[in-house]
């Protein structure tokens, strides 16, 4: 009696959880039909304005000059999708109500075909990062650098990219800080705990700010001596200060555990400086001290050298592609070459979509923007694999039974941003049809999962797109195994225009 009991209890603890993960398989390859890959939920067309040029597709190489680059060895593991973790088994159930298409997936065009395989995909360098720490063979992260407007800004969607991914190949620890958050509400994932007058600048404000933006796009000056910034350590053997040596600025010191471990000496001469230190074993905090006003901190990075997932949230409110452009491009490329991401991450087009409505802007800047930035961080970082998400839907308030409509310019921003990524070699992905496509919005706020601004997700609805963007990696992780089948994915693709 007592075993039957016992085998009953067992029965009721496995058979949810069994069910659920069988819930998690239909989530990732469905029994439904494939949809169309760029097919999207019926809208109105709206004429695009006319750019300043065409843009076009980059066309696959000729058959008058062949590339037969030698084949890609095979992946040292065989790629299989991680078991899902409780939060996304919870984030399905929500997007099956939400009528999300988790069946959307990445495009990854080949870049460097081998006859009738592919030798490499724009996500080659990531993904087989992926196999070196799957595979235990990895001594060092794999960086991801993700750049991004107010979506990402707040750290909730790339945070759950940053967890599922560490879960399922090791975490590596934060990377690149703050010393204060940039309002003053929120989470401090990637901020210290600061102290005294600190002063925000970024370079998504509307006037461009006085002193040069670096990689973050963000600085903090200080508006009063003795100002300070507190991060609590888990074991990070180095650290790296970047500060700006303005004239006149106050000293910088870095102190751990109360104790002065490096100093920045000033030499007045408006350069990008980095102070890199060794951490001694066992340290808890360690502290940014200002000793006067006028000092300007850039970042600190605080990373583990074990192997695992490192993403750098380098989200700047109110950004687009252009106005990523303001950061000073010596600055930019030392410090994103010091970081030698596997992968580039351009979570944009929101504000690009906005300002296209209110007339600032024009698709021809637009597509110059990002094409421009792009190519500045490839050529930071040219080994990294490169990857572009367009912007999710985006609804203002109406009237009658259209109470939310659908903003213009959607189509536009998200044709452009596919075809720079494809022409430049990157991997693109479509969240707005990922998330439903037109009205899809509109069952966020309906749900809760929008502020009233009906710009900004929030709570599961920012897990959710976090979700669908990690799903979307790991299933392209494993269907680019198969070089052959890589090819008939996307087609081959050679160098885009020339730079105008």
């Amino acid at each position: 009696m007592l075993e039957a009991f016992r085998g009953r209890r067992w029965a009721f603890i496995l058979i949810p959880f069994l069910l659920g993960a069988l819930d998690w398989a239909l989530w990732h390859f469905g029994s439904r039909p494939a949809v169309p890959r760029h097919s999207r939920a019926p809208r109105t067309v709206r004429s695009p304005v006319p750019p300043g040029k065409p843009l076009r597709l980059a066309q696959a190489p000729s058959s008058a000059q062949p590339v037969q680059p030698a084949p890609a060895p095979a992946p040292a593991i065989r790629r299989a999708l991680p078991a899902p973790s409780p939060r996304a088994l919870k984030l399905h159930q929500i997007g099956e109500k939400l009528g999300v298409r988790p069946e959307i997936g990445l495009e990854n065009p080949c870049v460097l075909q081998s006859g009738a395989s592919c030798s490499r995909t724009a996500l080659t360098p990531f993904f087989e990062s992926l196999d070196t720490l799957a595979s235990g063979k990895a001594s060092t992260p794999a960086v991801i650098s993700a750049f991004g407007n107010s979506l990402i800004a707040g750290d909730r969607i790339v945070d759950v990219v940053r967890e599922e991914l560490g879960g399922a190949f090791g975490d590596g620890g934060r990377g690149v800080l703050f010393v204060d958050r940039l309002a003053p509400y929120g989470p401090r994932v990637r901020a210290g705990f600061a102290r005294g007058g600190w002063e925000a600048r970024t370079l998504g404000e509307l006037k461009l700010a006085e002193l040069p933006f670096g990689l973050t796009g963000v600085y903090h000056v200080t508006t009063e001596p003795r100002a300070s910034s507190r991060f609590q350590l888990t074991g990070e053997p180095r650290g790296t200060l970047w500060w700006l040596d303005m004239p006149r600025a106050g000293r910088l010191s870095v102190h751990v555990d109360g104790k002065e471990l490096a100093r920045a000496e000033p030499r007045g001469n408006g350069q990008a400086q980095a102070l890199t230190f060794d951490l001694p074993p066992g340290a808890r905090n360690l502290d940014v001290v200002a000793e006067g006003r006028g000092a300007v901190v850039l970042g600190v990075v605080l990373q583990h050298q074990r192997p695992g997932i490192v993403l750098d949230t380098l989200g700047v409110p109110s950004a687009d592609a252009n106005l990523f452009l303001r950061a000073q491009e010596d600055i930019f490329r030392a410090q994103l070459a010091e970081r030698s991401p596997r992968l580039l991450l351009f979570i944009l087009g929101g504000n690009e979509a906005k300002r296209l409505e209110w007339g600032r802007s024009n698709l021809a800047e637009v597509e110059e923007g990002l094409r421009t930035f792009i190519r500045r961080s490839r050529a930071a970082s040219p080994d990294s694999a490169c990857l572009v998400m367009g912007p999710i839907d985006a609804v203002r308030g109406g009237n009658g039974p259209n109470k939310l409509t659908q903003r213009p310019y959607l189509d536009e921003v998200i044709g452009i941003e596919r075809q720079i990524a494809l022409a430049e070699g990157c991997a693109f992905f479509d969240i707005f049809s990922a998330m439903g496509g037109s009205g899809s919005l509109a069952r966020f706020v309906q749900a809760g999962f929008v502020h009233e601004d009906l710009v900004h997700p929030r709570s599961h609805g920012l897990d959710l797109l976090g979700q669908l963007l990690t799903d979307a990696l790991l299933r392209g992780w494993v269907e680019s195994e198969d070089p052959s089948r890589q090819a008939t994915l996307a087609p081959a693709l050679q160098a885009s225009e020339e730079t105008r």
